[in-house]
């Protein structure tokens, strides 16, 4: 089953999308592991930043809540968003914290990375006219893996579900991110008294639940969890997902040629997302999320 949305759910003009933009420093290189990085490329980066340069390649209006240092890295970062045709103006430029930066390792599947974060963390809260303004709100678990930023995010997650307004969640868990003995389970069981959209890929379920999996077991650990959909993305193996507590059904993966896995699921809920929002059943969002991943992943994005 694949029900359609309730065309009630999505009064407003943009999809408000809050957290880090920050520089992605990837290997020239394909490699297997940073050791073996010899020249970076510096680009703009951050899931929510991401997210929301790919909804504007969909004809997707959106706004970034996010923070980055008042330098030079901060002002590739406002250039980006600028040329990609994305407002600035709720990005913070901070004097007193340095732009976030991860060093990523090329690859054709999950990276290798380091973080360096500061200004990232250092969101302010969210006026009420902006959260009124949105169709939807989305986040990322990297997002919400520090404070201030958790709970600046929280709260506003709270106040758009107060107002029926869909909430939206990469949770792209890393303990690299959050940090040894975290408090990742209490916040997404906080999350999910918000019915959110949720999205997780199968390396974020081995890392939040801690142990390897396959894919009937990655489904029967997230049958659990309370979510208006659940889309749970497999690579070559393509995208299972479901709606509510009904049953899970699967798409296939396009094969393609990977120049660069990068951003690749930014750009699958970009698609998602941009589908969702036309109150399309969820199987023609999966498909229109897969078109856009493979345009990331052959670079054509």
């Amino acid at each position: 089953m694949n029900p359609m949305i309730n065309k009630s759910s999505f009064s407003g003009q943009y999809v408000l999308a809050i957290g880090e933009s920050l520089i992605d420093a990837i290997s020239h290189e394909f490699i297997d592991d940073l050791s073996g990085a010899k020249n970076l490329n510096i680009l703009a980066g951050g899931s929510p930043a991401n997210f929301c340069r790919f909804l504007a390649a969909n004809n997707v209006h959106s706004k970034l809540v996010a923070a980055v240092g008042k330098d030079g890295l901060g002002k590739i970062l406002m250039t980006a968003m600028e040329n990609a045709g994305v407002s600035t103006e709720n990005i913070q430029q901070l004097d007193d914290h340095f732009t976030s930066v991860i060093i990523v390792a090329r690859t054709k599947g999950t990276p290798d990375f380091l973080p360096y974060r500061d200004a990232d963390k250092y969101l302010r809260p969210i006026e009420n006219e902006l959260l009124e303004g949105a169709m939807l709100v989305h986040t990322t678990a990297f997002a919400l893996s520090h404070q201030p930023a958790r709970s600046v995010i929280l709260e506003a997650f709270a106040k758009a579900n107060s107002h029926g307004k869909p909430v939206s969640v990469d949770w792209n868990y890393a303990e690299k991110i959050w940090g040894a003995n975290n408090l990742a389970v209490e916040v997404f069981n906080q999350i999910q008294s918000f019915n959110p959209i949720l999205k997780f890929s199968m390396d974020d379920a081995e890392r939040f639940f801690n142990r390897s999996l396959s894919i009937e077991d990655a489904k029967k650990l997230l049958d659990s969890v309370n979510a208006a959909v659940i889309c749970l993305t497999c690579g070559a193996d393509g995208v299972w997902f479901k709606s509510g507590i009904g049953k899970w059904s699967h798409q296939a993966a396009t094969p393609v040629e990977v120049i660069d896995a990068t951003g690749a699921g930014d750009a699958f809920w970009a698609g998602f997302i941009s589908e969702y929002l036309k109150k399309s059943e969820i199987s023609s969002c999966i498909s229109k999320g897969i078109k856009v991943a493979v345009k990331r992943l052959s670079g054509l994005i």
